[in-house]
C-alpha cells in the first residue's frame, strides 16, 4: 500500500489530501467493514438532504408551516442552517484520543458523528420538520 501511495504521489505535481493509510483500528478493524461503513454516507445524507430540500416548498405551500418556521427557527434560510451547522458541528465524536481524531478526521466529518447525530435526530428541535416532509429514518429504503 505504501509503495503504491508514495508512486501516485511521486507521479503526480501535487498531493491534496491525507498520505494515512487506514487498514484498520479497533472501530473498523478490516477492509470489509471499512467498505461497509462507508456504504451507509448515502443512507445518511439522503434523508438530510431531502428534508433540507423540501423546506422552501413546505413553507410556500403552508401558511401554517411557514408561520411555524419563522417563529421557530427564523425563516426558511435560518432553518436549513440550523440544521446543516447542527449536523457539522461535533468534530470529535466518535474519536478516543487525539491520535484517532488526526489520523481519520483531516477536516472531514467522521461517519461515527454521523450516526451519533442520527441516533439523537429525534431529540433536536428542527425533529417534527424532518417528520413533515416525511422522514421515517435512516435505513435507505424509506428515506
Amino acid at each position: 500500500m505504501h509503495v503504491i501511495l508514495h508512486s501516485t504521489q511521486r507521479d503526480l505535481d501535487s498531493w491534496v489530501g491525507s498520505s494515512v493509510i487506514h487498514l484498520g483500528d479497533k472501530n473498523v478493524p478490516n477492509a470489509l467493514m471499512f467498505i461497509d461503513k462507508y456504504t451507509q454516507v448515502g443512507h445518511i445524507l439522503r434523508p438530510i438532504v431531502k428534508a433540507i430540500d423540501s423546506i422552501e416548498s413546505m413553507c410556500e405551500s403552508s401558511k401554517a408551516i411557514q408561520g411555524y418556521v419563522s417563529s421557530t427557527f427564523g425563516g426558511a434560510r435560518k432553518l436549513k442552517r440550523t440544521i446543516l451547522a447542527d449536523f457539522f458541528r461535533s468534530p470529535k465524536a466518535g474519536c478516543d484520543d487525539i491520535v484517532t481524531l488526526v489520523s481519520s478526521k483531516r477536516g472531514v466529518l467522521r461517519i461515527t458523528s454521523a450516526w451519533n447525530w442520527c441516533s439523537n435526530l429525534h431529540k433536536k428541535p428542527f425533529f417534527p420538520i424532518f417528520k413533515i416532509t416525511g422522514f421515517v429514518g435512516f435505513d435507505g429504503k424509506f428515506g
